[in-house]
């Protein structure tokens, strides 16, 4: 009798033991899946192909629509730099903004524009500049570099979208290149 409680209790000690396991397993799986497909969706949205860089975005909370808040401020500011925004500075604002998954008809998409129309309060720059430095305070160097070659090389595209004569020249204004400058400070 004592000792068929005893396999029993032991047989029970078992079952909880590899029920815990499973359990934790599952959990582990379901994150690692979470992950992956959150990486998936940022490396897609980023253009951002360092899986390291990618992971480490992940762990620190950046989604998608976090990513494409980070990267439509330098945008904006780059076409308003000389204070008006050409028709092909807005295109290449909107085409950035298409490629970050900033789609038609969505809210992100009718804020941007309304942007392109009456430029943001300086408040709105100051608060990204203020979110990178914090962002790049946990970054290693080649993260930083990673994640401030994408939104400053977006940003940058959107000042060569004009200037120039017929297609010659520096195609970058100077009020552009300070603007540019500025935001890439953030990251450094």
């Amino acid at each position: 009798m004592a000792d068929e409680f005893l396999a029993d209790r032991k047989k029970a000690l078992e079952e909880s033991f590899f029920a815990k396991e499973n359990t934790r397993l599952l959990e582990r799986i379901r994150s690692d899946s979470q992950t992956k497909t959150a990486v998936e969706g940022l490396k897609e949205i980023s253009g951002i192909s360092d899986e390291e860089v990618l992971e480490h975005l992940v762990r620190m909370r950046i989604a998608p629509d976090t990513w494409t808040a980070i990267s439509l401020v330098p945008l904006v500011e780059v076409a308003w730099a000389d204070g008006k925004i050409e028709d092909r500075e807005r295109n290449a604002v909107l085409s950035a903004a298409e490629a970050n998954g900033v789609l038609p008809g969505s809210a992100a998409y009718a804020l941007l524009e309304s942007w392109l129309v009456r430029r943001p309060d300086g408040r709105l720059l100051e608060a990204w500049g203020e979110y990178i430095v914090e962002l790049c305070a946990k970054f290693g160097p080649s993260e930083r570099a990673a994640v401030k070659e994408k939104i400053i090389g977006r940003a940058r595209q959107v000042a060569q979208a004009t200037g120039g004569f017929l297609g010659f020249g520096n195609r970058i204004s100077p009020e552009e290149e300070v603007v540019l400058a500025e935001l890439a400070k953030a990251f450094d």
